[in-house]
């Protein structure tokens, strides 16, 4: 676990499966909530969290993007997959492989 923490890939690796959490969480959690019964307190929370996970995310991905020389298809396919619910899994599984 410590070495996957002292790579670029292996912490884009770490925060797509934690910025994909939070979009799951968004959606299934703090929309329902929000919307459906009026409490928005949980989304603001679950947001806030979502949107600075999804900001660390797009900055490692310009950064593995640099650091390991990635062509264009693979990090446009990085970037859409974090507006994909699920999409940062499969990245995870598929792109980011060390």
């Amino acid at each position: 676990m410590i070495n996957l923490i002292k790579t670029t890939i292996g912490q884009l690796r770490i925060l797509a499966f934690l910025e994909g959490l939070s979009f799951i969480a968004l959606l299934a959690i703090g929309m329902p909530l929000k919307y459906g019964y009026g409490m928005p307190g949980p989304n603001r929370i679950i947001g806030m969290l979502h949107g600075l996970l999804f900001v660390g995310y797009v900055f490692l991905v310009i950064q593995a993007k640099i650091e390991y020389r990635w062509n264009a298809r693979k990090t446009i396919l990085a970037l859409l997959a974090s507006v994909i619910p699920f999409g940062t899994f499969w990245a995870e599984m598929k792109l980011f492989k060390e």
